[in-house]
This record gives C-alpha cells, sequence and structure tokens, in this order.
C-alpha cells in the first residue's frame, strides 16, 4: 500500500481548547522527578490514564506544549502498546526535567484508540482539533497508521511512527524516527536464513492486513533472488486465536523455516500452539519480524525459546545508552517490567521531535520537519540518524535468538546503521531514490 505523496502546508498550533484530567495513577515514583512529572501532570505511571483535559486558561498560565500520546492501552494490541505509553510518558519526564522544550513543558494528553482503526482516527481529530497539539506520537499497526495520516495530513499536524512497517509510504506529516523499513529487517534476515541456517523453504505466515502482506511481498522477492522456495504464504485475522489448523498446513507444506509477521497477542497463541504440536525451532527454524520481549513474556520464555527475530533493538544491546535506558525503565514502570523495540524507537521519536524543535525554534510541524533531516540521537539501540532525504531513520539490523529467561542473545548484527529505503520493494536504492521530501516519484 501507498502513502501520501502530495505536499503538505504546516502551521503552529495555538493552545486554547479544554482538555480532560487524567485518574492519578495507584503507582508511586521512586524518583523525586517522575514523582513531580506525574503529579503536575495528573497521569499513572502505568499508562493507563484517562483522556486529559485542562482549562485552557490553567493552560496558557502554564505555558505548557500540549502533545499527543495515541497507544492503544486495551483491545488486541495493548499487550504491546501499553509499554509504548510508559515509554513516551518517561521520555516526556525526562525532557520536562531537563527544562522542556523552548523553555516549556511538556503536556501529555493521553487517548485510548482500544486497538480499533476508526476509534485511532476519531482520536486523532480529536487531539488535532480540540486540544491543537503540534505533535501526535502514536500508532502501533499499519491499519492504525493508515487511519491517522488523513488526519494529520488534513489538519497541517504531525505523527511521530516508531514502528517498523512495510514501507512504501512517503509523507511529510510523519516523522519515521526509530522506524524500521523492510531492507532494515529483510535483507539481511532472509539471506541470514539461507545462508547461516542453510534453510531454503519458507513458509510466510501472518495477520491478515497491509503490514505483514507488504513484508511478504519484499520477502519474496528477496527469496527469488537468492534462490529459496516460498512454499506457503498464509494469513489469520489481527487478534486470532485459533492456529491449530494454520500450524497443521505449515507442517504439511514441506517448509524447513517459518517467517512470521503475526502480530499482538495473536502472536501469543501462535508460538504456544507450534508448541503445543511438538515443534523444535531448532529443527524447523522460526524468524519472526515481529516478537519482542513483551510477548515472550506473555506466552512463557519456554514457548520462544530457540526462535529467531529480526529487529534493531533487543533489551540485550550492549551500550552504555541501553543499560541506563533498562534501568530508567524498570524504575519508571516496575522492576519486572522489559523493554522492546517498539518502545525504544518511541523513546527515540520523543527524543529527537524534540531535538528537531529546539533547532528549529518553533514547534510547528512545518518547523520540526524543516530541521529533523540530519539529526542524530544517541539512542539505547545505539547511533539513529534522520534520513534528509525522506525522515526515516539510519538504522542497524540485528538478529536475536530467544533464551530460555525471554531474553535474546543478538547472533547477527551490522557494523553500522543501514540507510532507510521504504521502497526497497519497487526497486529503490541508496542511489537511486523513490522516497523524497518532495514527495514520492514512481
Amino acid at each position: 500500500m501507498q502513502g501520501g505523496r502530495g505536499l503538505f502546508c504546516f502551521s503552529a498550533f495555538a493552545d486554547r481548547k479544554k482538555v480532560g484530567d487524567t485518574r492519578e495513577g495507584k503507582r508511586k515514583m521512586k524518583n523525586p522527578d517522575r514523582r513531580q512529572f506525574i503529579k503536575a501532570m495528573g497521569v499513572a505511571a502505568g499508562g493507563l490514564a484517562a483522556p486529559t483535559i485542562l482549562n485552557s486558561r490553567a493552560v496558557k498560565a502554564e505555558s505548557t506544549i500540549p502533545v499527543g500520546i495515541l497507544y492503544s492501552l486495551t483491545g488486541t494490541t495493548a499487550i504491546v502498546e501499553k509499554s509504548m505509553n510508559q515509554c513516551a510518558l518517561m521520555a516526556i519526564a525526562e525532557i520536562n526535567a531537563k527544562g522542556g522544550v523552548l523553555g516549556k513543558q511538556l503536556r501529555p494528553v493521553i487517548e485510548d484508540p482500544a486497538s480499533e482503526p476508526r476509534t485511532y482516527s476519531e482520536k486523532a481529530r480529536k487531539l488535532t482539533i480540540e486540544n491543537e497539539v503540534p505533535v501526535i506520537f502514536g500508532c502501533y499497526t499499519t491499519a492504525s497508521r493508515k487511519a491517522v495520516l488523513p488526519v494529520v495530513e488534513r489538519r497541517n499536524g504531525l505523527l511521530v511512527w516508531p514502528t517498523w512497517y512495510e514501507g512504501e509510504e512517503c509523507s511529510k506529516s510523519v516523522l519515521y524516527a526509530g522506524s524500521a523499513v523492510p531492507n532494515q529487517q529483510l535483507e539481511n534476515s532472509i539471506p541470514w536464513l539461507k545462508n547461516k541456517l542453510g534453510k531454503n523453504k519458507l513458509f510466510i505466515v501472518g495477520s491478515d492486513y497491509a503490514f505483514p502482506r507488504g513484508m511478504a511481498k519484499t520477502s519474496k522477492t528477496l527469496c527469488a533472488k537468492i534462490g529459496m522456495q516460498v512454499v506457503g504464504d498464509e494469513y489469520l485475522p489481527l487478534g486470532h486465536t485459533e492456529w491449530a489448523s494454520m500450524v497443521a498446513k505449515i507442517g504439511s507444506s514441506g517448509a524447513d523455516v517459518i517467517f512470521s509477521n503475526v502480530v499482538g497477542d495473536s502472536i501469543v497463541a501462535f508460538y504456544r500452539e507450534l508448541r503445543n504440536q511438538g515443534y523444535d525451532f531448532e529443527k524447523l527454524p522460526l524468524c519472526s519480524s515481529t516478537t519482542t520481549e513483551v510477548e515472550v513474556r506473555a506466552m512463557g520464555p519456554e514457548y520462544a525459546k530457540g526462535s529467531y527475530v529480526s529487529l534493531p533493538y533487543f533489551q540485550t544491546v550492549d551500550t552504555p545508552q541501553n543499560k541506563a535506558f533498562v534501568k530508567a525503565f524498570k524504575e519508571f514502570a516496575g522492576a519486572d517490567a522489559v523493554t522492546h523495540a517498539a518502545m525504544e524507537a518511541v523513546y527515540t521519536g520523543v527524543h529527537m521531535w524534540a531535538m528537531a524543535a529546539e533547532k528549529a525554534g518553533d514547534v510547528s510541524s512545518k518547523a520540526v520537519v524543516g530541521a529533523a533531516g540530519g539529526i542524530s540521537f544517541e539512542a539505547p539501540q545505539g547511533k539513529v540518524t534522520i534520513d534528509p532525504q525522506n525522515l526515516h531513520s539510519f538504522l542497524t539490523p540485528r538478529i536475536g535468538k530467544a533464551r530460555s529467561d525471554g531474553m535474546f542473545d543478538i547472533v547477527d548484527q551490522y557494523s553500522e546503521p543501514l540507510v532507510p529505503l521504504p521502497y526497497s520493494s519497487v526497486g529503490e536504492t541508496a542511489d537511486k531514490r523513490i522516497c523524497k521530501v518532495s514527495g514520492a516519484s514512481l
């Protein structure tokens, strides 16, 4: 699926509408800066707050900058998005503790889109029209991003999108900060399955919407180039939990490796069914583009042990920034919390948006987009840089192997960040760009 291609005008947002009070969270934070932040903002440390509404006069007096937080706290993708919500709040707390943006504190306006694309669209309209936020940090699935994109484009807004996705989108209303595209997940993992593991017959399985189908499209192209056979390409609805028939189909297909683009809590059901039917990932390897530490914890580490994942970030990344990040998040969300790629990208995106706003001297969408290109952030995963060509991110491809403790051993890693090519599925290269800041050209 292709994204918007036009050019969009941008304007600064006023700060005059009413927004709601959230419930005060039950969990108290140990860190005094975070505790003060949470008390001032009226949000729960666990991120389960209701929509935030504040009096317009109070907003002006406080000289705050409202920012939209749009991650599902309920529904099928809440398994991942709750922690993304938490990580956005943690990043905002860190920024506010250092003085905010342009001398003003950031004020999160939280909405729960409940894992429903239509609700994402409704909440995005509320945030841009009623709350007049200059930016929305939000979305996890392509379906939700596609629902929000027309809203921010029409309303001169900005979405900071964190999740890896299928590519073929080029919009000046989206800052793809920390979000991987297929060449950063598939061009390393598909050849690795053949060259390192000696596998040649791939069964692709996914949830039934744009992201898994887009990833399958690129995977098939790569397989054709390197001489791998695709013996299956099957889908079940997002949120589906009955996987017995699909697992049986995989078993009878002749596949010697599985590539999974299954999303949300369906991941838990899929992995458990594979184990229940007796499959051993050492004999029939499974590599995923989506499974993270949080889904592994939900299913039980024994169900994922030995499987592989291709993502730019794992909790086990050995950088000083990541050690500090993991420690800070556990202090913020609880000692049993785990970090994962989607939330790390949220953290990166919030900080990079703040850096771009400071550089521009303005929080308007046009100003931030104009300043974002070339900005680098020492993220937990390593250095992340916004490509001036297409507003996507240079990221380091990695492959992790699940351990018995639910963490991942990094078994393959690029030596440096890889250029983002959102249209690699149709032949885009570093020397021949399709997606540019002026729009996509096909």
